[in-house]
């Protein structure tokens, strides 16, 4: 078992967990419930399923949460695409963070291919 306190994808991942949280916080009153829960929820999966995935014995487990950060981290790309469009805040701040996140994508699924090469093992 890993420390997942010492990975980068995790550390960069909890970083857009807490821009989400920042951004949400600028959103309208009726998002509250909505949108606003719905990118918290996907932000937080990220850090969260990449520290339960160094918590796996198996390497298929492993590899199943690692993919679910991933899968995550497009439901929230497209939340923010979303709020983008709906020009909830500055251009530049939606520009941001999903520049930061499309980093973060390749960086988990390099990670995964890793694990598939049994390099963090």
């Amino acid at each position: 078992m890993r420390d997942f306190k010492k990975l980068e994808i995790w550390r960069s991942a909890m970083d857009i967990s807490l821009d989400v949280y920042r951004i949400t916080g600028l959103l309208p009153d009726e998002e509250k419930f909505g949108l606003v829960s719905q990118m918290r929820r996907s932000a937080v999966s990220m850090p969260s399923n990449i520290a339960e995935s160094m918590g796996r014995e198996s390497d298929k487990e492993k590899e199943r949460f690692i993919e679910y950060a991933i899968s995550s981290s497009f439901e929230l790309e497209t939340q923010l695409i979303l709020c983008k469009e709906l020009q909830y805040a500055n251009v530049e701040t939606f520009e941001g963070i999903l520049q930061i996140l499309s980093e973060l994508q390749k960086r988990i699924y390099k990670f995964k291919m890793a694990l598939n090469n049994s390099k963090y093992h």
